[in-house]
């Protein structure tokens, strides 16, 4: 069967994936392969650093030769960002954490999708007024960011999917293989949306040595929490939490955020740690569904496979 929605009607796909805009990792390389393989390559751009777009942009806009996009952390960018971005065309721009209320009529102006993710109702009410094109609901389950009170991907896609009727939504949280995108299809989502699975991924631009740690984690390995967002003097607001794998600062400091936050000396014994290799460079954000991410192939086949899977999942509950 052809796993023909409203998602891939929208952008002339042929597979409901999409690659999470993972800020830095998903770089020109791995958004263009997932464009190729038919599911919707987004460029990770986070808060939207100039010299990254200038080297990354091209990699997708001039190799896709399908539609892509581009993410970024709505509450770090400003419009010269949006606007860097929009010069090369894309087809779509999504934003999360954060208001994307002062940028919608700047990317639908432009002429490309409004993608907004959503982890809570309030969110999601949000986007349905600003005319997103494309809904993300993202559950806790999901790797690195998202919201510190949110709720589980199955009970929330459907809440949003009727919410948001007739706007296509993308499922995001704990997906990692082709079960998932059939269950998020299932839930009446129109996609999913992947990024844990996609990191562990030829193209991606994640340091080996944390790809092996995904390739070796476990659910029960990740946890929900900002202290390495504390530890490492990040921005980010605190109403999003971070799900990586296990961590010795994670050990050290649960629970005591307010003490780590009011601590110099404990953040600059972080830096100092991390610039003589005793610690890892950057947190590695992995989902629950990291149990199932045991190889690492080539996007472009990646996506043809989950789709694959997807359509097999879907089958044999047709038949049962």
């Amino acid at each position: 069967m052809a796993l023909t929605t409203a998602f891939t009607k929208l952008f002339g796909l042929r597979h409901p994936i999409a690659l999470a805009p993972m800020g830095g990792s998903a770089g020109g390389a791995l958004a263009a392969a997932v464009s190729r393989g038919g599911g919707l390559g987004m460029l990770g751009a986070g808060g939207g650093d100039p010299d990254w777009l200038t080297r990354e942009l091209p990699l997708v806009a001039d190799s896709a030769g399908r539609p892509w996009g581009v993410g970024f952390q709505t509450w770090a960018i400003d419009v010269e960002a949006v606007d860097l971005v929009l010069e090369h065309s894309p087809r779509a721009v999504m934003l999360s954490f954060g208001d994307p209320s002062p940028f919608a009529e700047r990317i639908r102006a432009a002429g490309a999708a409004l993608i907004i993710q959503v982890t809570d109702v309030e969110e999601a009410r949000q986007a349905v007024d600003l005319g997103a094109d494309v809904i993300v609901a993202q559950g806790t389950e999901s790797g690195g960011h998202g919201a510190r009170n949110g709720r589980s991907t199955l009970p929330f896609v459907p809440v949003v999917v009727d919410l948001a009727a007739p706007v296509p939504v993308l499922a995001a949280g704990g997906i990692a293989d082709g079960r998932g995108v059939a269950a998020a299809l299932a839930l009446g989502a129109a996609g999913a949306l992947m990024g844990t699975r996609f990191q562990a991924t030829a193209e991606a631009l994640v340091d080996p040595s944390a790809v092996k740690a995904i390739l070796e984690g476990r659910g029960q390995d990740t946890e929900r929490s900002r202290v390495l967002d504390i530890a490492r003097g990040s921005r980010w607001p605190s109403r999003y939490t971070a799900r990586t794998l296990g961590h010795p600062v994670l050990d050290q400091w649960r629970g005591r955020e307010a003490e780590l936050a009011a601590d110099p000396r404990a953040r600059q014994d972080y830096r100092e740690a991390v610039a003589r290799g005793d610690l890892p460079p950057l947190p590695v954000w992995a989902g629950e569904a990291v149990d199932l991410i045991n190889d690492v192939p080539s996007a472009a086949d990646l996506v043809v496979a989950l789709a694959e899977e997807a359509e097999e999942a879907l089958a044999r509950a047709g038949r049962q």
